[in-house]
């Protein structure tokens, strides 16, 4: 919808300045254009003065609710103009209430965007590299909306993050999603597990939903008139009293199982 609004009135201007101002073709698509630059750019700047409120330096109390609406909505932008055709198998197995972890192999820096699209009636935010988290505009508007960085090479800090990750679903702020490969995997192979992570939902209390995306790893560049179908499977759903009775590295075993276990069927199915 949002990607349609700002498409259409660049559209729309492109024609009005054809039509009405009887200029040229060509200057008329760069002002076109630049129309469009600038509507992402006042639409970012809104929502990132929105956020100057919200303190970075200790946890949230809730979720900014209109930057968690206008991030998902800007986030739907992405999706248009790369065109992810997201395929996505095994809703039903959603929690339908409460707070969950979300685990998940990674491809792709997609991955994130589409879950943050597709499944945003969840209200999963996720924990991200430092680096993202610097971005100009875009750290404080994500952090204002309950994302959070996760510094592996600080212990102490790691396991600050996953403790602030499980205070965050104890007090029903949001669900969180994290990718415990810890970067996209080049390969298509699953990489090692970092388990730790997973403390975040035995300390919580709260189920597991494990997820499989595959295809992401093809969204290469800017194809708003085709598109790259991406699979995203929600595979299963580990009860909270499953998740505390495992001890960490059992449960990560278990969900590396049931990720490979659905790559390799992909895979066999796409030969």
């Amino acid at each position: 919808m949002l990607a349609t609004c700002f498409i259409g009135v660049s559209l729309l201007s492109l024609i009005l300045l054809i039509t009405v101002g009887q200029m040229g073709i060509l200057p008329a698509l760069l002002i076109s254009l630049g129309v469009f630059v600038l509507l992402h750019a006042v639409y970012m700047l809104f929502f990132w003065l929105l956020s100057l409120p919200i303190p970075m330096d200790k946890p949230l109390e809730k979720r900014h609710p209109f930057i968690c609406w206008g991030v998902a909505n800007g986030i739907s932008v992405l999706n248009v103009y790369f065109g992810v055709r997201p395929v996505i198998t095994g809703l039903e197995k959603m929690p339908t209430g409460g707070r969950f972890l979300y685990v998940s192999n990674h491809r792709s820096g997609f991955d994130p965007v589409i879950v943050m699209d597709k499944l945003r009636q969840y209200e999963i935010s996720f924990i991200s590299k430092p680096s993202n988290m610097k971005l100009p505009f875009i750290g404080r508007i994500a952090y204002a909306a309950g994302y959070l960085s996760i510094d592996r090479e600080n212990d102490r800090n790691a396991l600050r993050t996953i403790l602030t990750a499980a205070d965050y679903m104890k007090r029903d702020i949001c669900s969180i999603g994290i990718y415990p490969e810890g970067t996209r995997s080049k390969t298509k192979e699953l990489l090692p597990f970092h388990a730790g992570s997973l403390k975040a939902a035995q300390k919580a209390k709260v189920p597991i939903v494990v997820a499989c995306c595959q295809g992401s790893e093809k969204i290469k560049k800017f194809r708003p008139f085709s598109g790259t179908k991406v699979n995203l499977d929600i595979l299963e759903l580990i009860p909270a009293e499953t998740v505390c009775a495992m001890k960490t590295q059992e449960l990560s075993d278990h969900i590396v199982q049931i990720i490979q276990q659905n790559l390799d069927r992909r895979e066999a199915k796409e030969a």
